[in-house]
């Protein structure tokens, strides 16, 4: 295990008393003798129910009806018990199933029976776990809980009585109650603006709540400002994060009109920051680029937050502030991670894929990181997040960035990245000819004493894609030939890609399903192809091929490559002097 620097030792005692301090917290809370909680009068009520954007499928209303609970990839039969009840098969299906997300499954079906159904379950959380439920009551879940109940607050209550509207209420408050206390002690990032946003949510939707809206609004507001950055990206740098909070802010501001609440400025500029950066992610084939933590790009999702950008402003170029680069030249696009790992406590999800990048031409995906699957992250998660899962350059084997990955920190925070490049610098040049970026990161520095410096280059017309990964001393004029350097130049193929090495074996003939052909060259001894596996796939992990080029730095201390469209009539020449693959790799 890599050694934990004092700066970060201090960060992490403070997050475990924190943490401790919550749970002691809320096992007090928790207890039915909170003298202080105003209960729900008789005239409370709820007034709003605001808007849910997220994908629902009414085809999974039987299923949840006949008790099969199929969430996180797993499946539960509950056999006339309540899911509540059951064991979990993971972390992931307890999660899912306590927030509630799944409701809107329900709504989308709108029958008497799911109402009744719904009315059910939630009425079976509030008995088996609303007083106290150590998963439960974790201030993420509750959060995203609260806002479950409320956007499908009309499936809940349709026909509900006076005495389960009541038991509805109270609940809610004392579940807000909790939030309050602990919200900031929620996981760093995402989670932790959601818990902000479900208190705003409370606070209009209720009219016992009102009282606490200035101060929900000021809170939300700060956390607003610190984790949306000047470019519209999340501090945490995963493009994912900006789909999942859109989706819960954009109904919130509709929510502070509904209630003739004037949105706080910080949230309307935060989504008109927001926008842009979702086409700024975008290939093609309007998926996300695979950069830190991204998996399946949920297409409808997406599609529906898209609808509500009035602007339609261009994404920006060079968003410094996210650490990202996008290069667009006619149909092909180029998205390189040019940033550091985000600090400690937003790193559980950060991936070690400094300068890797991912090229798309119209719809064709050609070069991938690995990304996360949809389901089972735990599996993959550690793979994932290892350089040698993206599309750069990895020495020795070893990831430019250290995990910390103790069984108590992994069990409180996830595996967090203690260590990694420090100093990513970038200059960016245009030209009517092409554009150029040239990006240098440290992360190997004082391991290896290597710096990495890669630099591409797009041509305008769209035809090109030149590279060069250059290995710089970190110390002194020329790098130590005793040193470790041995280097493997990454490109993880996207898995519709079909790769022939050509006979010089310094090529690769890419086959597009559109039937498009682009050749990657490179005049060092020999290319390699060898198995890769495409984690973020919608069907789940599938197995694919990436191009490697292995040398040693001292040896090779500039490594130049290209990607070129190839006309149709070149291609048929080259396919007659093909070499047949040596692994057969498969779509």
């Amino acid at each position: 295990m890599p050694r934990v620097a004092i700066a970060d030792r201090g960060k992490l005692i403070l997050l475990t008393l924190r943490r401790g301090l919550a749970y002691s917290v809320g096992r007090i809370a928790a207890l039915r003798v909170l003298q202080f909680v105003r209960w729900p009068r008789s005239s409370d009520r709820l007034v709003i129910a605001p808007q849910n954007l997220r994908t629902a499928d009414p085809t999974r209303a039987s299923e949840i009806y006949a008790g099969q609970f199929a969430l996180a990839g797993k499946v539960v039969i509950c056999d006339g018990r309540s899911p509540f009840e059951m064991e979990p098969p993971s972390a992931e299906w307890a999660e899912a199933l306590l927030t509630f997300s799944w409701l809107r499954h329900l709504r989308a079906a709108e029958t008497a029976i799911t109402r009744a159904n719904a009315r059910a379950l939630v009425d079976e959380w509030i008995l088996l776990q609303g007083a106290w439920h150590s998963f439960a009551w974790r201030p993420e879940i509750i959060a995203r809980r609260i806002i479950a109940w409320l956007t499908q607050a009309t499936l809940i209550l349709h026909d509900a009585d006076m005495r389960f509207y009541r038991r509805f209420l109270r609940s809610l408050t004392r579940q807000a109650q909790f939030l309050r206390a602990t919200a900031a002690t929620a996981p760093d990032g995402v989670a932790r603006l959601q818990a902000h946003i479900a208190l705003a949510y409370v606070a209009l939707c209720m009219t016992g709540q009102i009282r606490h809206l200035r101060r929900a609004t000021a809170r939300l507001t700060a956390e607003i400002e610190r984790q949306i950055l000047p470019d519209g990206g999340h501090v945490s740098r995963n493009p994912g994060a900006l789909i999942e909070l859109l989706a819960d802010l954009l109904p919130l501001s509709q929510a502070y009109n509904a209630r003739n609440v004037p949105p706080p400025a910080a949230l309307l500029n935060a989504i008109d920051r927001m926008m842009p950066m979702l086409r700024f992610f975008r290939h093609g084939d309007n998926s996300f680029a695979l950069f830190n933590g991204m998996g399946p790009t949920p297409s409808d999702l997406l599609a529906t937050i898209l609808a509500y950008d009035d602007a339609r402003g261009s994404p920006v170029a060079n968003a410094v502030h996210s650490g990202y680069q996008r290069i667009e030249a006619g149909q092909s696009i180029v998205l390189i991670d040019a940033g550091a790992p985000p600090r400690l406590t937003l790193s559980a999800e950060a991936h070690a894929g400094c300068l890797s990048f991912e090229l798309s031409v119209r719809a064709q995906r050609i070069i991938v990181n690995c990304g996360l699957p949809e389901t089972g992250k735990a599996n993959w998660r550690h793979l994932a997040r290892s350089t040698a899962a993206h599309s750069t350059v990895i020495f020795n084997e070893t990831s430019s960035c250290h995990f910390l990955d103790t069984p108590l920190i992994r069990r409180l925070f996830g595996t967090l990245i203690s260590r990694g490049p420090r100093r990513v610098t970038v200059t960016r040049e245009q030209t009517a000819e092409a554009v150029q970026v040239r990006a240098v990161h440290d992360g190997y520095a004082d391991r290896f004493g290597i710096i990495h410096e890669r630099t591409l280059v797009l041509a305008a017309d769209c035809a090109r894609l030149d590279g060069e990964d250059v290995f710089l001393p970190a110390r002194g004029e020329t790098l130590d030939r005793d040193s470790r350097d041995a280097f493997a130049v990454r490109f993880h193929l996207h898995p519709s890609v079909r790769a022939n090495r050509l006979s010089d074996g310094r090529g690769v003939m890419l086959t597009l399903p559109n039937k498009d052909v682009w050749t990657f060259f490179a005049p060092v001894e020999r290319v390699e192809i060898e198995e890769s596996v495409h984690l973020a796939g919608r069907d789940g992990p599938r197995r694919t091929s990436q191009i490697v080029i292995h040398g040693h730095a001292h040896k090779t201390p500039r490594v130049q490559w290209s990607f070129t469209h190839t006309p149709q009539r070149a291609a048929d020449v080259r396919h007659g002097r093909e070499q047949e693959p040596e692994l057969p790799l498969g779509g």
